[in-house]
């Protein structure tokens, strides 16, 4: 089985789906916040959801982390590495929860994800999908150094705007954006 690694940023920690999750999870996904990422979902679509999340770190060896706020110990979201049968390549995304919006941890989640995918998987490129009218996710994109590069139509999920991360060595931001805590 796959370790799923925890990661601690500033103000975050990116640690493992659980099942104590699922509430949280199951009201984003039903609630309009989850308009962008395919939702609605009803429970069991939601607990299929979770469910899969944590299948794809076992499958593809790395995954999506759920996001914990450090001081409080609020699940906030979930962001990480995804590329499942159908992609077109692999992925950094984000879903924030209700409430933790506008708060930067997107972005602070994001780089820690793109940190992880470059130095210790060795990714050279990576890309965000964004749907139309997602202007908050588009945003989390430019802050991250992203570039627009066409569009990708899956589907199940129709037209999205394809973001390319820049590549590993052409990072501005200053490094280590993150640490992996023993685990």
């Amino acid at each position: 089985m796959t370790a799923i690694p925890t990661i601690e940023t500033e103000r975050l920690i990116l640690r493992a789906p659980e099942a104590k999750d699922f509430e949280v999870f199951a009201a984003f996904y039903a609630s309009p916040r989850a308009d962008f990422v395919g939702g609605p979902l009803d429970r069991e679509g939601s607990w299929r959801m979770l469910a899969m999340e944590a299948g794809h770190w076992q499958l593809k060896g790395f995954g999506r982390w759920i996001l914990e706020t450090r001081q409080g110990g609020e699940t906030a979201g979930l962001v990480g590495l995804f590329e499942p049968e159908g992609w077109p390549e692999p992925e950094i995304g984000w879903d924030l929860f209700d409430g933790h919006e506008g708060r930067g941890y997107a972005t602070e989640a994001g780089r820690a994800a793109r940190d992880f995918a470059y130095d210790r998987l060795g990714w050279t490129t990576a890309i965000s999908l964004v749907k139309p009218g997602n202007t908050p996710s588009a945003a989390v994109c430019k802050r991250l150094g992203c570039a627009e590069d066409g569009t990708f139509t899956h589907a199940r999920h129709g037209m999205m705007h394809v973001w390319r991360h820049p590549a590993p060595e052409t990072r501005a931001e200053a490094r280590p954006a993150s640490q992996e805590a023993a685990g």
